[in-house]
C-alpha cells in the first residue's frame, strides 16, 4: 500500500471541523478536501483548517480544473493551487475526469466524450497541469448518465488517458458500481482492467436508487452492501490502497461517519488476514 499519507481517510466538510479538532480519531489517517472550498477561507474556519493540516495528512480532490474542456486552462488558478498545496503540505491532488466549463462555468461535472480526439486533448491538459504544479496528479473515474458521440468504451477511454498523460488514478469504487448498473457492464471486469501501479488512492460512497437500473451518485447515503463487496474485490485485484469515505449530503453525526470509516479498516484487515491464510 502507498503509505505516503495513510490507509483510511475521510472527506472533510466544514460541518465536521469542530468534531475533527475536539474529538480526533485514530480511525482517520488522512482527510480529503476540495481545494476550491478552502483556498480563500479565513476567520474561524481558516484557522481551524490550518490547525488540522498541521496535525494530519491531507489530500485534495478538485472540482473546477475542467480537464476535458475546450476553454483555456486557468493558469492563475493552477498557480494558486500550487501555493495552497505547499502551504498545507498536501500529499496528493486528484481531479475528476470530466469538464465543467464551456463559455462559462457550468456548476456541474459533465462527461468527456469517449473519443480518440478527447483522449489526446484531455491528456495534453493533464500533462500541462502536472508540469505547472511540479507533481503528478490523479484523475478520477466519474459517474455519467449519457455518453454523446461515443467511439470507445468508458474503460478504453480511461485507460488511454492514463497512458497518454502518464498520470495516476483515483479509483472511485462507487462510481464503477453506479455506472455498471446504469450502463449494463461488468463491474468486476472494469475493475480488474485498471492499472494497479497507477492507483493513488480510492473513494467509497453512497448513492441514490432512482430505479432498479438508474442509480444517482449523490454521496448522500450510507455505502450499500454491493459497493462494500466491490471494495473487497478491488483489494483482491489490486492489493490494498488508501481508501476514504465521501459524504456530501445528509451528513450524520461524526461518530456515525466514523462507523463507516471503521468498515474500511475492517475490509483492509479482512484482506490482510486472507492473504496470510493463502501464504
Amino acid at each position: 500500500m502507498n503509505k505516503a499519507f495513510g490507509d483510511v481517510g475521510l472527506g472533510l466538510r466544514r460541518e465536521m471541523l469542530d468534531d475533527a479538532l475536539q474529538h480526533p480519531s485514530n480511525l482517520v489517517d488522512f482527510y480529503e478536501v476540495a481545494p476550491e472550498n478552502w483556498m480563500t477561507l479565513g476567520g474561524k474556519f481558516g484557522a481551524q483548517f490550518a490547525q488540522l493540516t498541521e496535525q494530519h495528512n491531507f489530500v485534495c480532490h478538485g472540482l473546477s480544473l475542467s480537464l476535458g474542456s475546450t476553454d483555456a486552462l486557468d493558469t492563475e488558478f493552477i498557480a494558486n493551487l500550487k501555493v495552497f498545496f505547499e502551504q498545507h503540505k498536501i500529499k496528493c491532488y486528484s481531479e475528476h475526469l470530466s469538464y465543467c466549463s464551456g463559455n462559462g462555468h457550468m456548476y456541474d461535472l459533465m462527461p468527456i466524450p469517449f473519443t480518440e480526439e478527447a483522449v489526446m486533448h484531455t491528456a495534453k491538459r493533464i500533462a500541462e497541469v502536472q508540469e505547472r504544479l511540479e507533481r503528478r496528479i490523479a484523475v478520477e473515474n466519474v459517474s455519467y448518465y449519457a455518453a454523446p458521440g461515443q467511439e470507445m468504451s468508458e474503460l478504453e477511454f480511461t485507460l488511454a488517458v492514463l497512458q497518454e498523460a502518464d498520470c495516476d488514478l483515483l479509483l472511485d469504487v462507487n462510481n464503477i458500481y453506479v455506472n455498471s448498473i446504469n450502463h449494463g457492464y461488468d463491474a468486476h471486469a472494469f475493475l480488474s482492467a485498471l492499472p494497479t501501479k497507477r492507483i493513488a488512492y480510492g473513494h467509497i460512497a453512497g448513492h441514490y436508487e432512482e430505479d432498479k437500473d438508474l442509480l444517482v451518485d449523490t454521496h448522500g447515503a450510507d455505502v450499500c452492501d454491493p459497493v462494500w463487496q466491490l471494495l473487497h474485490k478491488a483489494y483482491e485485484v489490486h492489493g490494498l490502497f488508501p481508501t476514504l469515505l465521501e459524504r456530501d449530503f445528509n451528513i450524520p453525526p461524526y461518530e456515525v461517519l466514523l462507523e463507516e470509516v471503521q468498515q474500511i479498516h475492517h475490509a483492509q484487515t479482512s484482506f490482510q488476514h486472507a492473504q496470510k491464510g493463502i501464504a
